[in-house]
C-alpha cells in the first residue's frame, strides 16, 4: 500500500509494462511486491531561470538575454513513458529555443518587443512539449544585456536628438515672440500716444526697484523750442 499527496501522481509498471488505467492518485493506491515499480510525478507549477544566452540579432548586434519558463506535468504518464527527464529536457530546450526565437529579430524588436518574443517562445516551447506530457504556461523575457560600447553610442545618439530637439523648440519659441514683437511694434507706430504710455509704463516698472536710476526721453521737439528761446 502507497500514499501519494494532491499533488502527485504515480505511474505504475508491472513487469515492464505500464498497468491499464493511467496514474494513480492522490491518496491511496496497492503494489504487488517485487513485481510492480512505480514513480512519483509532481503536477505543480515549476519555475526556472534559462541562464543567460549570448545571441547574434538579425542585425548582426551580440546581446545577452535571459528568460523564466513557469511549466507543469499534464499528463504524468506521458512524461514517465515517453522521455527519460522531462524536466532537464524542457530546460534545454527553452535555452534553445530562446536563442532561435531572438536570432529573428533585430535589435530594435529585442528590446521594444518582449511579449510578443515571450509569447512566441511560449508557443514553439509548448508544441514542443506536449509529446512530453509537458505543459508550459508562461515565458517571461527577464534581462537584456548590451555590450558596453554599444551602450555608450546610443546614449551619445539619444543626447544628439535631445540637443537636436532642444535647438528646434529654441528656434520655434525665437520664431513666435520675433513675430509677436513686430506686430506690437506696429500697433504702437500707428499711435504716437501709445508709444508714450509705453514709457510710462515702463518707468512704472522701474520705478518700483529700490535705487534705481532712471532716464526719461524727451521729445526732441521741446529741446529745439528751448533752444530757439535761448
Amino acid at each position: 500500500m502507497k500514499v501519494v499527496q494532491e499533488y502527485e501522481r504515480a505511474v505504475i509498471f508491472r513487469l515492464g509494462r505500464l498497468v491499464t488505467g493511467g496514474a494513480r492518485g492522490p491518496g491511496i493506491f496497492f503494489i504487488l511486491p517485487c513485481i510492480d515499480t512505480y514513480t512519483k510525478v509532481d503536477l505543480r507549477t515549476v519555475t526556472f531561470d534559462v541562464p543567460p544566452q549570448e545571441v547574434l540579432s538579425k542585425d548582426s548586434v551580440t546581446v545577452s538575454v535571459d528568460a523564466v519558463v513557469y511549466y507543469r506535468v499534464s499528463n504524468a504518464t506521458v512524461s514517465v513513458a515517453n522521455v527519460e527527464n522531462a524536466h532537464h529536457s524542457t530546460r534545454l530546450l527553452a535555452q534553445t529555443t530562446l536563442r532561435n526565437v531572438l536570432g529573428t529579430r533585430n535589435l530594435s524588436e529585442i528590446l521594444s518587443e518582449r511579449e510578443s518574443i515571450a509569447g512566441a517562445m511560449q508557443e514553439s516551447l509548448d508544441v514542443a512539449t506536449e509529446s512530453w506530457g509537458i505543459m508550459v504556461e508562461r515565458v517571461e523575457i527577464k534581462d537584456v544585456r548590451l555590450p558596453v560600447q554599444l551602450q555608450r553610442a546610443m546614449a551619445a545618439e539619444a543626447e544628439a536628438d535631445r540637443e537636436a530637439r532642444a535647438k528646434v523648440i529654441a528656434a520655434e519659441g525665437e520664431h513666435k515672440a520675433a513675430t509677436a514683437l513686430k506686430e506690437a511694434s506696429d500697433i504702437i507706430n500707428e499711435s504716437s500716444s501709445a508709444l508714450q504710455l509705453r514709457y510710462l509704463q515702463t518707468l512704472s516698472s522701474i520705478s518700483a526697484e529700490k535705487n534705481s536710476t532712471i532716464i526719461f526721453p524727451l521729445p526732441i521737439e521741446l529741446l529745439t523750442r528751448f533752444v530757439r528761446r535761448s
